[in-house]
């Protein structure tokens, strides 16, 4: 069952031209030039229940642009989305009850109240049952261990309490759809790994679909079984995170490590024509090798080296997924 459905949605500014220099400037002051910046442009997808799909981009590349017309926030230039069956810009109150958008940077909370009376106030302005809220509030200040610090004012918490607050707060209502806009940003490592871990045990209790933006690889991995890579408004990649690996990385990574206690001659001629050598220890070698030639050069190895452990890997994919984001051929390519 798909619970969110994009047709071609796009998203269009209008930009103006500054021309280089001071007569340039003075210029801008009388004739403005303008070009239309494509914040967006042409992307569809369909996004199912139960789904935590990573969307992932350079800065700029659209991420925030897109999540804010799937949440209602702005109004798309051109093409068709559908969110729980509704048109998100339309904000029905209907619609606006089942999603939940969470900003890494942006607070909901009001900073002079305590966390519990800013859940009672959303609680009113959910419309939620005593015993829902009571259940709700009780299971997600648990596992986010922050019962505690729910009467204390939401301006003296930390960066990850507070984040952990905001969390609560966008999902009192139980939504079926989230979006999660760079939730674990500027965290410390713990606070980052104990918001992923609530984040997988609420899509496994509630099912939602969600749409996760992360600069963080950790994150992506983690969560993601699928990824759609977005440049320059566009969606340039939409599949499984582990597809990605073999899609665009032709070759693996062969280390080699070798005896510390056999003397040997490093012929980087030779090397340089089996793959790319990356520079690494004195008893170590490093070959980025086209897949085809993974066997070859692993044998070319341990004949030629003192070889004592041998390691084969795919090449790191953020690594892959970077040179993706930026338009650039990846150098193992």
């Amino acid at each position: 069952m798909s619970m969110i459905e994009v047709q071609n949605l796009r998203k269009t500014y209008m930009v103006h031209k500054k021309a280089p220099g001071f007569w340039g400037s003075v210029k801008s002051l009388i004739v403005r030039e303008k070009y239309a910046k494509h914040a967006v442009n042409d992307v569809s997808f369909q996004i199912g229940e139960g789904e935590i799909v990573g969307l992932i981009g350079a800065n700029g590349a659209g991420k925030t642009t897109l999540v804010k017309m799937l949440a209602g926030i702005i109004h798309p230039t051109g093409g068709k989305a559908r969110v729980l069956g509704h048109d998100p810009w339309e904000r029905a109150n209907d619609f606006r009850r089942q999603i939940a958008l969470i900003m890494g940077q942006k607070a909901q909370l009001w900073w002079d109240l305590p966390a519990a009376d800013c859940f009672l106030l959303l609680k009113e302005i959910y419309r939620l049952p005593d015993e829902q809220f009571h259940e709700t509030l009780e299971e997600l200040t648990t596992v986010l261990d922050i019962k505690k610090e729910l009467n204390v004012q939401i301006r003296r918490l930390s960066l990850g309490e507070r984040m952990k607050m905001e969390l609560i707060a966008a999902l009192l209502h139980r939504p079926r759809v989230v979006f999660l806009d760079e939730p674990t940003i500027g965290l410390d490592l713990s606070a980052q790994h104990a918001i992923r871990e609530f984040i997988l045990r609420y899509q496994q209790k509630f099912k939602p679909a969600v749409i996760l933006t992360s600069h963080y690889m950790e994150d992506i991995e983690r969560l993601c079984k699928r990824i759609m890579i977005i440049r320059q408004g566009e969606i340039v990649y939409d599949g499984s995170l582990e597809q990605v690996v073999h899609t665009y990385a032709k070759r693996k990574v062969v280390t080699a490590h070798l005896r510390d206690d056999k003397e040997f001659t490093l012929d980087r001629e030779k090397l340089e024509k089996i793959g790319r050598m990356e520079d690494a220890g004195d008893r170590e070698i490093r070959l980025h090798v086209p897949r085809e030639d993974v066997a070859s050069a692993a044998a070319h190895l341990v004949n030629e080296y003192p070889v004592v452990d041998l390691n084969i890997e795919e090449v790191e994919i953020g690594e892959i997924i970077e040179a993706i984001m930026t338009d650039k051929q990846h150098e193992d390519d």
